[in-house]
């Protein structure tokens, strides 16, 4: 699934070419992608709207309307925003199509294994109402490491677990939970009562630089399913320390990496330099 990096990196590349295109026309390709809009038909709605704005919490991004409402793009597993012309054949797995007939461009939503969606929603406190539940990331002005600190220091649960829980903190998912952890030395089944506060900082902090290196060189792509705006890959998987390097050598002291079954995921850790 796409994290905070690759959403980001979308965002960024949304935001450089669609604020103030004036939607058109909807074209909604399969039902999946818009199975979370119980009050709003996207196809009479969205038609006349203006994009002002587009914006990210953790994995969701949402293009701001002119009636101060958002349209949320969840990427789900292998969600792309792709920005084509008209004139150029859609992707197989086109899901949602908005036309800006204007400029004669589009902006397409395709999904491959249809778990991600397309969602209109009001807003409260300028973040969608839907958005809410889940944390501030850490590069929000909202954010306070504080905070954090003290949720995960109390939760008395697995230090993996508490990265990967969205109401804690949100943006990181499996990838950048194991680079985190390997560049903090801290093993991931390592119970939060164990770690002192500063220690949680100073994760919560590799945690933040892991994902700026990442958005820096366009996020994480093992295969064509995460793509940018343009349909480029990101190249961090050339600098991924733990993640996806089972039985390849640790970078930092040349012990295999191993891999664990962590609840429904897996987990990448060098046994030496991140003991339990």
């Amino acid at each position: 699934m796409p994290e905070l990096p690759e959403v980001e990196t979308v965002r960024s590349g949304l935001e450089k070419w669609v604020l103030g295109w004036k939607i058109s026309k909807v074209d909604v390709l399969h039902s999946r992608a818009v199975r979370n809009n119980t009050a709003y038909d996207l196809r009479k709605v969205l038609p006349g709207r203006k994009i002002v704005k587009v914006d990210r919490r953790g994995k969701y991004m949402w293009l701001l309307l002119d009636n101060d409402q958002a349209l949320i793009i969840h990427l789900g597993m292998s969600g792309q925003v792709l920005l084509p012309s008209s004139k150029e054949a859609p992707h197989r797995h086109l899901r949602i199509r908005l036309s800006i007939s204007e400029i004669d461009k589009e902006i397409h939503f395709v999904d491959q294994r249809t778990f991600g969606h397309v969602t209109l929603d009001d807003l409260k406190d300028g973040i969608p109402k839907s958005v809410k539940k889940v944390a501030p990331d850490v590069f929000e002005p909202e954010y306070q490491q504080k905070v954090v600190v003290e949720k995960i220091r109390k939760s008395n649960s697995e230090i993996k677990k508490l990265l990967l829980d969205q109401g804690v903190m949100s943006g990181v998912g499996n990838i950048y939970a194991d680079e985190t952890l390997w560049r903090a030395k801290v093993h991931p089944e390592i119970s939060t009562a164990d770690l002192t506060k500063k220690k949680i900082a100073k994760i919560i902090d590799f945690a933040t630089e892991v994902m700026q290196e990442a958005i820096a060189k366009g996020g994480t792509s093992f295969d064509d399913l995460y793509i940018d705006v343009n349909g480029e890959s990101g190249f961090f998987e050339q600098s991924l320390a733990a993640y996806g390097r089972t039985d390849q050598p640790c970078p930092r002291c040349g012990s295999m990496i191993r891999r664990i079954t962590f609840g429904a995921r897996s987990s990448h850790f060098c046994p030496r330099c991140q003991v339990k």
